[in-house]
């Protein structure tokens, strides 16, 4: 019974990446038809399209009266982009550069709106209050973006033009999103049992073990992007991915219909995430460059952060 659970478990995850790559590779194709920044496209709907396997985890979750899930998730799925799958891009793809798509206003309201929830989790609890607040940040963080990448302006016609999307995609789409949704439900399920078996938080599961296979389809877009040279696309993505977990905790906040009773102990996990957002601004504004060396540095803090949680 434990192995049969075990393969479901990592079966899940594997049909996460293939659904959310169907997703990813079909959207992918509309920025260029639609003549939009490469980063900006990423950020506004990259980010949010790859993050339908948090979307859907989240849901399954509170449906489940299990938040513990969803928080610990996203809050992994933070460190997980930061102190992983940005450092692979940079040592993989020899340095990534954002000179031109972001600026530092923009980069630190960003930091900001991604740390947030965090900052709410150190009281031990999350209101209904504090989770509108995160919906309104992330909101205000659109408006920035938008009105520095013109994501929305009415002078590309394109971006209204029926024949710019193809059905075919699209069709793809709803395809990736169904498969997302039927697997996150297993991995739900499958969390709360593992959680029972190794008498285990559920939180820590999924700040770990969930955080890393619905950032998936966040890691095959790095391999992709450097491949094809065109790291602007994976970097939008996964400053707009770590936002989007700012939304989508207001928004699993508010459909909990009430107060989240979190862990204790996170300040060692929130420290982590500090140091990797801090980390991260700290070479930004520097050099506005993220060097291999620099990647291999943050990919040193996330070794640590694991033994460190994992031990204590």
């Amino acid at each position: 019974m434990f192995g049969l659970n075990l393969i479901l478990y990592f079966l899940a995850f594997i049909f996460i990446w293939l659904g959310a790559g169907l997703v990813v590779s079909s959207t992918s194709k509309f920025s260029s038809k639609l003549r939009l920044s490469p980063f900006a496209f990423s950020f506004v709907f990259l980010g949010i399209l790859t993050s339908i396997p948090e979307f859907s985890v989240g849901l399954q979750a509170v449906a489940g009266n299990r938040p513990e899930i969803f928080v610990g998730n996203l809050l992994g799925g933070i460190v997980v982009i930061f102190l992983v799958i940005i450092p692979l891009l940079a040592v993989l793809g020899n340095g990534i550069s954002l000179k031109n798509e972001l600026d530092n206003k923009t980069l630190l309201i960003s930091l900001v709106v991604i740390l947030t929830p965090s900052l709410f989790i150190l009281d031990k609890k999350v209101s209904t209050l504090e989770g509108f607040m995160l919906v309104f940040l992330y909101v205000v963080l659109l408006f920035f973006v938008e009105r520095k990448n013109g994501i929305f302006d009415r002078s590309n016609g394109q971006l209204f033009n029926v024949k710019a999307y193809s059905y075919k995609d699209i069709l793809k789409i709803l395809l990736g999103i169904g498969i997302v949704f039927a697997s996150s439900s297993i991995i739900v399920d499958k969390t709360t049992y593992f959680a029972g078996i190794f008498n285990i938080s559920a939180f820590y599961i999924s700040l770990f073990v969930i955080a890393l296979g619905t950032n998936l389809p966040e890691l095959s877009l790095a391999v992709r992007s450097v491949i094809s040279r065109k790291r602007e696309i994976a970097m939008g993505d996964y400053m707009g991915s770590a936002a989007a977990n700012t939304l989508l905790f207001g928004i699993f906040t508010l459909l909990h219909g009430g107060e989240i009773l979190t862990v204790d102990n996170f300040i060692i996990t929130f420290l982590f995430i500090l140091t990797a957002l801090g980390s991260f601004y700290f070479f930004f504004r520097t050099k506005n460059y993220i060097s291999r060396t620099n990647g291999l540095v943050l990919l040193g803090f996330y070794v640590i952060f694991v033994i460190i949680e994992l031990t204590r």
